[in-house]
C-alpha cells in the first residue's frame, strides 16, 4: 500500500467523528493514535524479551531501563503488560487500560502525548462513546516496519498534518515544506562536501529551528545515508506547534534519535539549544508572519547584547519575521577554523529588496553580503507549496566558501522548472521532478552562467527546451520558427547589490528668486536647502558619487548640491530585474495581418449564418 492510500485508509477514521468533533479538531485524534499504533508496531517483536527483563531488573532493585534498551536495540520501550491488540479483550475498561499503556512508555515517549493533550483527547471520546471504537479502528492498521519502513512513515505523518493544516485554515506556508524542495535543498548543502561526506565513520550535526513535523530533518538524514550508510547525521530541531512538535520527535525517536534534541517553544524568543553550534542548518520560517508578541525580546535582545546577541546587525519590521529565522541561523554557524558551517532557508520575496538604505531588512541584506556569506538564492516556481501559491526563494549561506565563490553570489531562477501535478494539494499544483532537482544542482555545483533556450515553431509552440552554459552554440531555429534564450544563472559581486543613497538639496529661495544663505554656525555663507524639493538618489556602490552627481543630477538642477551627511549605504537584490528579458512588441503590418485573418473569419460566419 503506497502512502497516499495508508493516510486515506488511517484519515478514513474520521468518519466515526462526525457530529462529536469539529472538522479542524479530526486530527487532535487521528495525529497520535497513529504515533500510537506505529509505537506498538514497532515494539511488538521485543515485547516479551522487554518484560521479562524489565522484571528481572525490578526484583533485583537495578535501574531497568539500559538494560530494556538494549535488550530491544531501541532507544525507547513500553514496560506495561498491555498492547493495543490486548486492549480490544476490555471494552469496559479501555479508558483506563489506555492511560495504563500510555504511562508503560519511557518518559520522554509520554511527553509526546502530553504535547497532544492526549488524555483530554481520550476523556472526550470515552464520553462520547467513541474510545473503544477509534482504538479497535488503530488496532487494526498494519504499521510494522516490515510493512511500512520509516520514509514511507514519514510521507504518511506529511499527509495527515497536511490535511489537518487545511481543515484548521492555518497561516500560509506555515506546516509543510514539500518533500522535493527539501529535497534540492539538501543537495545544495552537501553538494559541495560529498568528499568528505563519503568518508567512514563520518559524523555531522543537522539543526531546523522550525522543525515542524521534522520532514526537512527526515530528507537530510535519507540523502547522507544515500551517500555514506557508514555516516551519522545527529539531527536537532525547535518547534513552536505541540501536535507537530509531538509527531517529529516520534519520527526522530523511530529512525534512532535522541529525541531530547527536539525541543518545544518559540525558537526567537527563547532558544531551546542555546550555546549549541552546527554544521548544517535547514529552514522554512513561516511567510509574512508578525512577531508582536515577542517585540519586547527581540528589541531588548538587540539592543543589550548587540553583535554578542544574535539580532545585532539590525532587526526587520514586525510585519514579517523571516529575516529574524535567518539572524539566529547565523548565530549557530560554527567558526570557520572549527570546519565552518552551511545554510538553506526559504524565504518569500520580501527579503530581498523591502527596506530602504538603513533599515532593519536592507542591515541584514549589507551583514550577510560584506561578509561573503551568501552562495546562492534560487527562485522556485510559484503553487509549490501546499497553503500559499507566493514566490518562493532558497538562500544557501555559507562561512566556507570554496574560493572560486569568494566574493560571488549566484542567482538561479528556476521558477520555469516545474511539472503540473496530476492532482493538486490545496495550493500546491506545481512540483519539481527529479530532472528538474538535478539541473539546478548542477547549475549550483558547476558554479556557472547559464541560459535555458527555447526552440518555438512556426505556430509559436515549444518544440524543445535545454539549457545551455554560456560560450555553447544555440539550436537553430525551424523554418518559420525562434529560438528564445533568458538567463537562468548570473553570477555577481556581493558589491554588485549595493548602493549609497545620496540626499539632493536644492537652495531655499526669496520672494526675488534669490538662494537664502545661512547666518550662523557651520551653515554661515551656505544655501539654505529647501526640504519641499529634497531628493534622493541610489548610487552604485561601484561607481563613484561624484561623476554620478555630475552625469545624472546636475545637467537637470544645476544649483543642486549632495548633504554628505546624510549619505546611506544600502544593499538589495532586485532578482527579477536579472532575468528580466525585453522582447519588442510584434511589427504593426504583422498584427494586422493577424486582425484582417480574425475579422474575415468572423465575417465568414455570419454570412454562412444569414444564408
Amino acid at each position: 500500500m503506497n502512502q497516499q492510500a495508508l493516510s486515506s485508509l488511517i484519515w478514513s477514521v474520521a468518519d466515526l467523528l462526525r457530529g462529536d468533533f469539529k472538522q479542524s479538531e479530526y486530527g487532535r485524534v487521528i495525529l497520535p493514535f497513529t504515533v500510537l499504533r506505529r509505537l506498538d508496531c514497532v515494539l511488538a517483536p521485543t515485547k516479551e524479551a522487554a518484560l521479562k527483563e524489565h522484571a528481572d531488573k525490578k526484583k533485583a532493585c537495578i535501574a531497568f531501563e539500559p538494560f530494556v534498551k538494549r535488550k530491544t536495540g531501541l532507544d525507547f520501550y513500553n514496560v506495561s503488560s498491555l498492547d493495543m491488540g490486548k486492549l480490544m479483550g476490555d471494552q469496559d475498561n479501555i479508558r483506563a487500560n489506555l492511560d495504563s499503556y500510555i504511562q508503560g512508555f519511557a518518559a520522554d515517549v509520554r511527553s509526546i502525548f502530553e504535547h497532544f493533550d492526549f488524555a483530554a483527547t481520550v476523556e472526550r471520546l470515552h464520553k462520547a462513546k467513541l474510545l473503544y471504537l477509534v482504538t479497535e479502528k488503530f488496532s487494526a492498521i498494519n504499521l510494522h516496519p516490515k510493512s511500512v519502513d520509516n520514509v514511507q512513515m514519514g510521507l504518511v505523518f506529511e499527509e495527515l498534518i497536511r490535511k489537518f493544516a487545511e481543515l484548521s485554515n492555518e497561516t500560509a506556508g506555515e506546516h509543510f515544506t514539500p518533500r522535493e524542495v527539501i529535497r534540492l535543498m539538501v543537495n545544495l548543502l552537501f553538494i559541495e562536501d560529498g568528499e568528505a561526506l563519503t568518508k567512514p565513520g563520518v559524523v555531522r550535526t543537522m539543526y531546523d529551528p522550525t522543525a515542524g513535523t521534522g520532514g526537512m530533518l527526515s530528507v537530510a538524514g535519507e540523502y547522507l545515508f544515500e551517500l555514506n550508510p557508514k555516516a551519522r547525521l545527529t539531527l536537532f530541531g525547535q518547534e513552536l506547534n505541540p501536535e507537530s512538535h509531538a509527531i517529529c520527535k516520534a519520527d526522530m525517536l523511530i529512525r534512532g534519535q535522541d529525541i531530547s534534541n527536539i525541543v518545544l517553544g518559540n525558537t526567537l524568543s527563547e532558544d531551546g539549544l542555546l550555546g549549541k553550534l552546527f554544521d548544517y542548518m535547514l529552514s522554512n520560517p513561516p511567510f509574512g508572519v508578525e512577531w508582536k508578541k515577542i517585540e519586547k525580546a527581540i528589541r531588548e535582545e538587540h539592543e543589550k547584547q548587540g553583535y554578542n546577541g544574535r539580532f545585532g546587525p539590525g532587526i526587520p519590521r514586525v510585519s514579517d519575521g523571516s529575516l529574524l529565522f535567518l539572524l539566529h541561523l547565523l548565530s549557530k554557524m560554527r567558526p570557520e577554523k572549527q570546519g565552518g558551517s552551511r545554510i538553506g532557508i526559504v524565504l518569500n520575496g520580501s527579503p530581498l529588496f523591502t527596506g530602504g538604505a538603513g533599515s532593519g531588512e536592507s542591515e541584514i541584506r549589507r551583514y550577510v553580503l560584506e561578509n561573503d556569506l551568501v552562495e546562492a538564492i534560487v527562485a522556485l516556481p510559484t503553487d509549490m507549496f501546499y497553503n500559499t501559491g507566493i514566490s518562493t526563494y532558497i538562500w544557501i549561506l555559507s562561512n566556507r566558501k570554496p574560493d572560486d565563490r569568494k566574493g560571488f553570489v549566484q542567482l538561479i531562477d528556476a521558477s520555469s522548472f516545474w511539472q503540473k501535478m496530476r492532482k493538486s494539494l490545496g495550493s500546491k499544483r506545481k512540483e519539481m521532478s527529479d530532472e528538474h532537482i538535478a539541473t539546478v544542482t548542477k547549475l549550483f555545483g558547476d558554479f556557472v552562467e547559464a541560459s535555458l533556450v527555447t526552440v518555438l515553431d512556426a505556430d509559436g509552440k515549444e518544440a524543445s527546451r535545454q539549457v545551455l552554459m554560456d560560450g555553447e552554440t544555440l539550436p537553430k531555429a525551424p523554418q518559420g520558427g525562434k529560438v528564445k534564450r533568458v538567463p537562468v544563472s548570473r553570477i555577481f559581486r556581493n558589491e554588485d547589490f549595493g548602493y549609497r543613497t545620496i540626499t539632493v538639496e536644492r537652495p531655499l529661495r526669496d520672494a526675488k528668486g534669490k538662494p537664502i544663505l545661512g547666518e550662523k554656525g557651520k551653515s554661515k555663507g551656505k544655501p539654505q536647502p529647501d526640504s519641499s524639493l529634497r531628493d534622493t538618489e541610489n548610487v552604485p556602490l561601484a561607481e563613484d558619487v561624484e561623476t554620478y552627481f555630475k552625469r545624472e543630477v546636475l545637467p537637470h538642477a544645476p544649483d543642486a548640491w549632495i548633504d554628505h551627511e546624510k549619505t546611506k549605504v544600502g544593499y538589495e537584490i532586485p532578482f527579477n530585474r536579472h532575468f528580466y528579458v525585453f522582447e519588442p512588441p510584434r511589427e504593426l503590418a504583422e498584427i494586422d495581418t493577424d486582425l484582417k485573418k480574425v475579422t474575415d473569419r468572423i465575417k465568414a460566419m455570419i454570412e454562412g449564418l444569414s444564408a
